[in-house]
C-alpha cells in the first residue's frame, strides 16, 4: 500500500530486547561426556545390584551361621574357618579304576568317611553314623549324600557296601592327594573322623572322633535350616 512504510525490524532492536529471539545451543562436548559416564556408572552400579540381591541367600545364610554367634549357642562339630574349598584336580576313581571328575560331588551336603578299603572296627562304625544319620533326616535327606573315600587299593567288602545302603558314593582317592583339602585334628589320624562339606564342595566343619550320633545331628539340622533358602534336593 501507498504510504506504508513497512520493513524488517532492527536487528539491533531484537537483541535489545525482543521476546521473539530464540537461539538454539547445543550440548558442549565435555558436558555430553559426563551426562554419558554417570549413565554407565548408574548402569552399573544397577547390575551388582542386582547380583548382590541374588547372592543375598547365600550369604546370609553362612553370615547367620559362622559370624552371629548368639550367646550360648555351642556346636558339637568344629567349624573350619576359613572355609576349604573343593581342589578341581583332586584325583578321584571309582571302584573299576575309572577317573571321575571332583566337580561331580557338588551339589549335595556331604558327609564324608575316608578310611582303608579293609574298613576296621571304627571305620565300621563311622559309617553306621553316616548312616543312621541320614535316615533320621527325614524329608531333608534328599539335600545330603554320604561318601566314603577309600585311600588304599584294598577291595571294600560286599557286606560293607551294602550295609552302607543308597545314595551312598564309593570313590578311590591318594590319601596325599587329600591333604589339600580335608584334614584331622591335631594328634589325630584323617580316618578318624567324619567331614561335613557344603554344596558348593567347601569342607566347613570336622566331627569329633567317635561321634555321638544325636549331637551331630543337632548340627546338621542347623546347617540345613540356614541354608533352605538357596539349597534344594538333589544336584
Amino acid at each position: 500500500m501507498s504510504g506504508s512504510n513497512l520493513s524488517a525490524p532492527d536487528s539491533s532492536a531484537v537483541e535489545a530486547g525482543s521476546p521473539v529471539g530464540l537461539t538454539v545451543h547445543s550440548m558442549p562436548e565435555p558436558a555430553l561426556a559426563e551426562a554419558l559416564n554417570r549413565r554407565t556408572a548408574s548402569g552399573r552400579w544397577k547390575m551388582l545390584l542386582v547380583l548382590l540381591v541374588c547372592a543375598a541367600p547365600v550369604i546370609a545364610s553362612y553370615l547367620t551361621y559362622f559370624v552371629i554367634r548368639p550367646v550360648g549357642r555351642t556346636n558339637y562339630s568344629e567349624l573350619i574357618e576359613p572355609l576349604r574349598p573343593l581342589p578341581a584336580n583332586l584325583p578321584l576313581t571309582d571302584l573299576a579304576g575309572q577317573p571321575v571328575p571332583a566337580e561331580t560331588l557338588k551339589g549335595q551336603w556331604l558327609l564324608v568317611v575316608v578310611a582303608s578299603g579293609a574298613c576296621d572296627a571304627a571305620c565300621e562304625r563311622l559309617l553306621w553314623v553316616q548312616r543312621q544319620l541320614h535316615e533320621t533326616l527325614g524329608r531333608e535327606k534328599d539335600r545330603v549324600d554320604k561318601v566314603w573315600l577309600i585311600v588304599d587299593a584294598t577291595p571294600p567288602r560286599t557286606q560293607t557296601l551294602q550295609a552302607i545302603g543308597t545314595h551312598a558314593t564309593v570313590l578311590r582317592v591318594a590319601p596325599g592327594a587329600l591333604a589339600g583339602w580335608l584334614q584331622p585334628a591335631r594328634e589325630r589320624a584323617l580316618e578318624e573322623h567324619i567331614y561335613v562339606v557344603d554344596p558348593l564342595g567347601n569342607w566347613m566343619m570336622r566331627v569329633p572322633p567317635d561321634p555321638d550320633p544325636s549331637r551331630l545331628k543337632r548340627d546338621v539340622e542347623k546347617l540345613l535350616r540356614a541354608s533352605a533358602g538357596w539349597d534344594k534336593p538333589g544336584r
